[in-house]
């Protein structure tokens, strides 16, 4: 391994990183490696308490952020400056103090002693400068608005002033307890979403893409406009695995991008499919986004009432892309790909059969009442299992052989939810010395490895948005700033739900330019989402409506993340490959409207079958008639007073009234006898 860089040189999601060698290389490894087993262990053993154990997580964020970011982009990438050697280390040194000093910290609680006071402010200002090395200049700047907020809000006028409060009360809140920096997002962080993550990464290395891809292919490739429908459901697979829409774009978007330009798609059109379709991994069960687990433990709600709640959004989400390429290729004649160039589904399956038993097994889990870390642990630890065993198996001779090898595999891995985890450390110590052995088993050991250093890569962004977020929380705490925005969503909202609504969006999609998705849905959270439960919107929906426009934030411009990853694929302009994939994720903006007035879209209230059948039925019925007003086609083109009559018949469906559905029911009607009519009337002529 010569580089830690993301797998596209021309976008740098998360800032510009460093192509170390030699002796610097081999420390960043062993620190990631020393971050995954730090995690593995937490996970598996429980040997720390809570709050000593997200301090420590956040000091390996450091650690490794300083010494894989530099300054400035402009900066020297080839080497590691002393000073960034300096802060790593004070990062990961002082992470310790709640460790060394924790009964102490308990006992003098609320009263900071001045070397309490200095640690915490170091720390503070290393989240800062790590976040801004990350994620840029726009985090760091809407949190240190509010940590201001915190420090002299006293001085502002009206309702927006607080009671004063000092250094010592802020630095307090801040980092000494779990109101702040340490809060529930690095909890989550720290627990669920760092095995997530290594689970992907994990799954990735071990050839999950390629099997998405040729599944894909196999599937869809051959129908109208095969390349582009590859891109969705290729998409739509990864999200199951990775909840980073960007990294998605970044990995399947290699191959789908090209793939959709070879055959007659724009580059903007290409791009954004791409990107539109990677988005929706975040709301795609079972394991979707980081924000789903930050969400159950901020709810204090299973996570698998979560992802009940997102299964028909986001099946709709999908629906509406897959339903929009279909009209776009109408539109523009294309054809799809060749028998020849596309492989067999089963065929792929047969080969790679073994990596989709890790997701099915976590589905399982997750619905059978598991925690997601346990369902987490059990799933990379099957992943890891069926890696080794696949390189084992190779090497046996005979199919016999081969089926009572993974027979033995199998009842060895489901020994683990019986006996525990020393059970299954035993099984995969056992491969490890089976891999040296064999041939290919030390390439199959060294992917391990990098799927380990990639796991403690990819959690830096998340992890460090978590950790900076709860400067937020911790000022909106200690002042109670989120009840006065509240109150003024109440008033609007006393007159008009719609317009708390769309106020609500408006905020999320401001504050999602430059903020990723996390941050955006803990800063809504606090402050929207308790003003939107108090006007009779259920908990789960309030929560997913901010979540849903903290997504479309990262297709929006002009700071749209998603559609900058595709561009630096497709080469083609971001502004205008983010204004298409706001046209091809209509679906996003209206589903959550949707769920709103209808809870039973999200499974929520008192829902029926019935009534679900309804609303999904409702929701496919607009999604057609938005999709041939977006694209301007159906059976034929359209013309422009007939887009406006689809598009007043498909925003007749979005609400809840009975008057309302009928006129919806009634246009959608009279719009497709005419529209047949029409192209059979220009056929005979």
């Amino acid at each position: 391994m010569t580089s830690l860089h993301t797998p596209a040189d021309e976008f740098q999601e998360h800032g510009a990183q460093r192509t170390l060698s030699g002796t610097a290389l081999k420390i960043v490894i062993g620190a990631a490696l020393t971050f995954s087993t730090y995690q593995l262990i937490v996970a598996g053993f429980s040997p720390l308490s809570s709050l000593t154990m997200r301090s420590l997580h956040v000091g390996f964020l450091l650690l490794l952020t300083f010494l894989m970011y530099p300054a400035l982009k402009s900066g020297k990438l080839t080497s590691i400056v002393w000073y960034d050697w300096l802060l790593a280390a004070a990062g990961f040194a002082l992470s310790f103090y709640h460790w060394i000093f924790e009964a102490d910290l308990i006992q003098r609680s609320g009263d900071p002693t001045t070397a309490d006071l200095v640690v915490g402010t170091i720390m503070v200002v290393l989240v800062f400068e790590a976040t801004r090395r990350i994620l840029g200049l726009a985090l760091p700047l809407v949190c240190g608005t509010f940590l201001l907020y915190g420090l002299f809000g006293q001085y502002l006028p009206g309702p927006l002033s607080h009671r004063a409060y000092g250094f010592d009360q802020i630095v307090n809140q801040l980092w000494l307890g779990t109101e702040g920096i340490l809060g529930i997002p690095v909890m989550v962080s720290a627990t669920y979403i760092f095995l997530f993550i290594l689970f992907g990464a994990f799954l990735e290395h071990a050839g999950m893409i390629k099997l998405f891809n040729s599944v894909a292919l196999g599937l869809v490739g051959r129908a109208k406009g095969g390349p582009a429908k590859v891109a969705v459901i290729s998409s739509g697979f990864m999200g199951t695995i990775s909840g980073s829409g960007v990294a998605n774009v970044l990995t399947v978007g290699q191959f789908t991008i090209p793939l959709m330009k070879r055959f007659g798609y724009s580059s903007i059109f290409a791009g954004a499919v791409e990107a539109t379709s990677s988005m929706g991994g975040q709301i795609m069960p079972p394991v979707m986004g980081a924000v789903a687990f930050i969400m159950a433990e901020t709810l204090n709600v299973p996570y698998v009432d979560i992802v009940k709640a997102a299964v028909i959004p986001a099946i709709l989400y999908y629906v509406t892309a897959f339903w929009i390429v279909h009209l776009e290729a109408g539109r523009m004649g294309l054809v799809g790909l060749p028998k020849d160039q596309c492989p067999s589904p089963v065929k792929a399956l047969k080969e790679s059969w073994y990596l989709v038993l890790p997701l099915a097994g976590l589905v399982g889990m997750l619905f059978h009442g598991f925690t997601p870390m346990f369902a987490g642990l059990t799933g990379l630890a099957l992943t890891v299992i069926l890696i080794l065993g696949a390189a084992v198996a190779a090497r046996l001779s005979g199919t016999a052989f081969r089926y009572v090898f993974w027979l033995a595999l199998g009842l060895a891995a489901a020994s683990f939810v019986e006996f525990g985890i020393y059970a299954i450390l035993a099984v995969i110590a056992l491969l490890v010395l089976l891999c040296f052995r064999v041939k290919g088993g030390r390439d199959t050991l060294r992917a391990v490895r990098l799927s380990l250093i990639d796991g403690a890569r990819q959690a830096l962004p998340v992890g460090v948005a978590c950790a900076v977020v709860g400067v937020i929380i911790g000022v909106l705490t200690l002042t109670g700033a989120a009840s006065s925005f509240a109150g003024f969503i109440l008033t609007v909202g006393e007159k008009s739900l719609f317009l708390s609504l769309f106020l609500t969006m408006i905020v999320c999609l401001i504050l999602g330019m430059g903020i990723p998705t996390i941050p955006n849905y803990i800063i809504t959270s606090s402050i929207a989402a308790p003003a939107l439960l108090s006007l009779g919107v259920p908990l789960i929906v309030s929560h997913m409506f901010v979540f849903y426009f903290g997504i479309m934030a990262d297709l929006t411009p002009p700071v749209a993340l998603a559609a900058f990853a595709a561009a630096s694929i497709a080469k083609a302009s971001p502004m205008r490959i983010g204004f298409k994939a706001t046209q091809i994720a209509i679906a996003g903006f209206v589903i959550p409207y949707m769920a709103v007035y209808t809870p039973a879209l999200m499974l929520q209230g008192h829902w029926t079958v019935v009534a679900v059948l309804y609303i999904v039925g409702k929701a496919l019925l607009a999604i057609a008639l938005w999709g041939a007003t977006a694209v301007g086609y159906l059976l034929a083109p359209l013309r422009i007073h007939e887009r406006v009559f689809t598009g007043v018949a498909a925003l007749m469906l979005v609400t809840a009234g009975t008057l309302s559905d009928q006129i919806g029911f009634v246009m959608a009607a009279i719009f497709v006898c005419w529209h047949v009519w029409q192209r059979r009337r220009l056929a005979v002529a």
